[in-house]
């Protein structure tokens, strides 16, 4: 973490160790826009959203879940980069930023076993166990060639995504997504050289990073998604996401951003107790825990933050050095702007109740998923051209979310 002998505010500008320098402390944290076409190719509407999103006056602005495997799919219309087939429309996508001095890094994942369970391939995990959530597919366990396959196809799409201009990638290592299991003793119950104690479930990750950075050049951006735990009773803990810390910030890793859950338990979505949504920042206290085990690589906190003073409060008290903020940007695209300018003090969200669904525990991950892509149709919107709609029918994303998942002519294919 930066030195914070000298009081910090938003506007102040972040060294990062690559060498590169982000113009204020506000990050547009990744959202899955769901916007790539049946090859995962970047569409038309993509490249408006991020035009948009290039004018907001972030100081990076992160891509949300890009595929490096067209088989396994987090959600129909992910991009996907295998590999260079593609650069014409992603070079579209970064063409905004080239002169607004915001950074833009592509965020790279694979789902695991939270692959899209309307997919054709079965998905693949650590170990064969299935996710706890509705109509999730039994994954397979992947041998140990398919891991090191895998490992590869994160520093291909991270060469890819340099040559297509951007300035960075974060792997996604949260939310329950494959390499958030190989670090949960219950999605990882191997007992190779990828699991059976906590060393060896940290391995994947390692090799990620140390793959994607023998790929790209020195003062190419290499960020991490991370939970600060992901919130079940005997799953990966705050003192296991220490130690990841303490191990990535010594593998030239230019920022960390901490978050938490995973779809199971999902407190990244807004699933946080009253008194943490009124103090905003759900993560920040832990972030606090890791600000010396990071060392000079920069720690963002996403989730929660809505008010100019709670971000400024937060950065100023050595908190964390950047601020992410995710769903707020799908209803204000420039909120970065809009708070550092004063136009407005506040970002308001809103969170999408299912009447049948509320009450209901074993229905909550579906109200979950749904209020979760109540903000992917508004990304949709603004892709096409129109306002975000705050006054959306909870049953309109319904229906939106199974034409993009259940229809085999909306699937994404491989090119």
């Amino acid at each position: 973490m930066t030195d914070t002998t000298t009081a910090r505010t938003l506007t102040d500008p972040v060294a990062l160790p690559c060498g590169q320098h982000l113009p204020n402390r506000l990050m547009k944290s990744a959202l899955s826009e769901a916007l790539g076409d049946r090859q995962g190719r970047p569409t038309p509407q993509l490249e408006r959203l991020y035009r948009t999103w290039a004018a907001g006056g972030f100081g990076l602005v992160v891509t949300g879940n890009v595929m490096i495997d067209g088989r396994q799919l987090g959600e129909a219309g992910n991009v996907v980069i295998e590999d260079d087939r593609h650069l014409d429309a992603l070079r579209r996508v970064t063409a905004p930023f080239d002169d607004t001095g915001t950074k833009l890094w592509m965020q790279i994942n694979h789902p695991g076993r939270q692959a899209n369970p309307f997919g054709r391939r079965r998905p693949v995990a650590p170990s064969a166990i299935a996710p706890g959530i509705p109509v999730a597919t039994r994954p397979r366990e992947l041998t140990g060639a398919e891991i090191h396959e895998i490992i590869e196809r994160f520093a291909t799409t991270a060469a890819v995504a340099e040559a297509a201009g951007f300035h960075g990638v974060q792997i996604h290592g949260a939310h329950g997504y494959l390499i958030s299991q190989f670090l949960s003793p219950l999605a990882n119950q191997r007992d190779d050289e990828w699991g059976g104690d906590a060393e060896r479930r940290r391995r994947f990750v390692l090799e990620v990073v140390q793959a994607i950075r023998g790929r790209v050049s020195p003062g190419f951006a290499v960020g991490i998604k991370l939970n600060s735990a992901d919130f079940q009773r005997g799953g990966f803990t705050e003192d296991e996401s220490r130690d990841v810390v303490r191990m990535l910030a010594a593998e030239n890793l230019d920022l960390i951003e901490i978050s938490g859950g995973s779809y199971e338990s999902p407190a990244m979505m807004g699933a946080a107790k009253a008194s943490t949504v009124a103090r905003e920042a759900y993560f920040l206290d832990y972030a606090r825990t890791v600000a010396d085990l990071a060392g000079a690589v920069p720690v963002a906190v996403t989730g929660g933050f809505r008010s100019f003073t709670g971000m400024s409060e937060a950065v100023a008290s050595g908190g964390c050095d950047v601020v992410g903020l995710g769903r707020p940007t799908a209803l204000v695209p420039d909120a970065a702007d809009a708070l550092l300018s004063g136009r407005l003090p506040r970002l308001e969200t809103k969170t999408i109740t299912v009447p049948f669904a509320d009450a209901n525990p074993r229905l909550r991950p579906l109200q979950s998923m749904i209020d979760l892509q109540w903000y992917t149709d508004q990304l949709h919107r603004i892709g096409a051209g129109d306002a975000p709609d705050p006054n959306r029918a909870w049953w309109q994303t319904a229906l939106s979310t199974v034409r993009r998942n259940g229809s085999d002519s909306l699937r994404p294919k491989r090119g």
